[in-house]
């Protein structure tokens, strides 16, 4: 892993959990963690209620657009988290794959994200901790 370890979420739209993740694990990490976020058929925007919910933890996805799924993005991340991208992600020898199975929060109102938010953020904390040592 290199010195500053790099973490790419991908799901489908690249328009929920996967901007979640990227913006709790870039909140959380403060620098010390290289985050992307991609999606397998990306939309074309983030859906409203999942910046709803974000924003209610001060992290604004507003400036955050959806992006293609690339194997140059794969290849350069030491971790490579998915979330119901399916057999669309390519798969490297040498990188560490985790498959995060959580509900696709599109179209659900933000009572129904804010649950599925929490769960990222308990995640996403405990794979900084795996990352940074003593240092989380």
């Amino acid at each position: 892993m290199s010195q500053t370890p790099e973490v790419l979420f991908v799901c489908v739209h690249n328009a929920g959990r996967s901007q979640m993740a990227a913006a709790l694990l870039d909140h959380h990490a403060a620098g010390r963690v290289r985050v992307r976020s991609a999606g397998s058929a990306p939309a074309d925007a983030i859906t409203p209620a999942v910046a709803e919910v974000m924003a209610e933890l001060g992290l604004d996805l507003a400036g955050q657009v959806p992006k293609p799924l690339t194997g140059e993005a794969v290849q350069a991340a030491d971790v490579v988290i998915t979330m119901g991208c399916g057999d669309a992600c390519p798969v490297f020898p040498g990188k560490r794959y985790l498959d995060w199975q959580l509900p696709d929060p599109a179209g659900r109102p933000a009572e129904q994200i804010r649950p599925i938010r929490d769960e990222i953020d308990v995640r996403v904390r405990a794979l900084l901790a795996e990352l940074l040592p003593g240092g989380a």
